[in-house]
């Protein structure tokens, strides 16, 4: 068993929320910077680079990319040999959620350093219903934990804003809807968000499962690199075609017009019932934050 000190992860998950919010991750800049010189509408291609100089700025200045930095979304695959070695005297941020010592109660800690270190607008409330009133930490995160194998800790955060997330969706189709059918229902999804989700955007889509696991696999899939194919050639042809339906709209940089509403589209599948074909889409808006480390 390999024991990985609590203050070791909690260290390393403030300075993924800070370099998330500071630094737009390379593959993303690459696409915009793509974008721009292929964007045939002057108009968009201004805006695109204006959106790489912005990146520029936040990250040589080291200021928040957006002033809505995000709620933290942290996928963690824990190897089967890992656990973590209790809190040595540091105070916990949220150990009314955890115990002392708890690898989400780590991750915890270090959301609310980082939030706080790096001037990080903090954007959660306890109750989502009722008194609605900020946690002032930016916590608690959004947690998803899978057990691997091996003796290692695989963090990604991801630093999710609203207005984006607002425009997800969700829908089961008959199982045996058609292609084309989940392609217009995907395409309408994007066409809906609109200017309201800060175009262009990268578009995670979870096919399969059940219904809650349709929607985090919408969420993993933003995680892939943009440039990074399905494996499987069927979706990876749903990929391109969903890409090229989508920048047809001409909704554009910033719902101004244009070639690019998105940067990437990104499929993630898994198996499901027989009588089930759950479909989610998760809008990401072109302020793309996510940085991985591994202990």
């Amino acid at each position: 068993m390999r024991y990985i000190e609590f203050e070791k992860i909690a260290e390393t998950v403030e300075s993924l929320c800070v370099s998330a919010g500071y630094e737009l991750p390379c593959d993303v800049l690459a696409a915009l910077e793509e974008a721009a010189q292929k964007e045939s509408d002057p108009a968009a291609a201004k805006i695109l680079n204006q959106l790489i100089e912005n990146a520029r700025i936040a990250k040589d200045e080291r200021i928040p990319l957006c002033q809505d930095t995000g709620l933290a979304v942290v996928f963690v695959q824990r190897g089967s040999e890992v656990a973590v070695k209790p809190a040595s005297g540091r105070k916990q941020a949220t150990s009314n959620f955890r115990k002392a010592g708890d690898l989400f109660d780590a991750i915890n800690t270090g959301v609310a350093a980082g939030f706080q270190k790096g001037y990080l607008r903090k954007s959660v409330v306890a109750d989502p219903l009722n008194k609605r009133k900020n946690t002032r930490s930016n916590t608690p995160a959004i947690i998803h934990q899978q057990i691997v194998a091996g003796d290692q800790l695989k963090l990604t955060v991801m630093t999710k804003g609203g207005g984006c997330e607002n425009k997800s969706r969700f829908w089961m189709f008959r199982p045996t809807a058609e292609r084309d059918k989940i392609i217009d229902w995907i395409v309408d999804v994007v066409r809906t968000a609109g200017a309201d989700a800060c175009p262009p955007f990268v578009v995670g889509v979870g096919i399969g499962g059940d219904f809650e696991m349709s929607c985090l696999l919408s969420k993993m899939a933003l995680c892939r690199k943009l440039d990074q194919r399905n494996s499987d050639k069927f979706y990876a042809e749903l990929e391109t075609d969903l890409l090229s339906r989508i920048n047809a709209l001409g909704l554009g940089p910033q719902g101004l017009g244009g070639d690019t509403t998105a940067l990437a589209v990104l499929v993630e599948t898994a198996a499901c019932h027989i009588a089930s074909l759950p479909v989610a889409v998760n809008i990401e808006c072109h302020s793309h934050r996510h940085k991985t480390a591994v202990i």
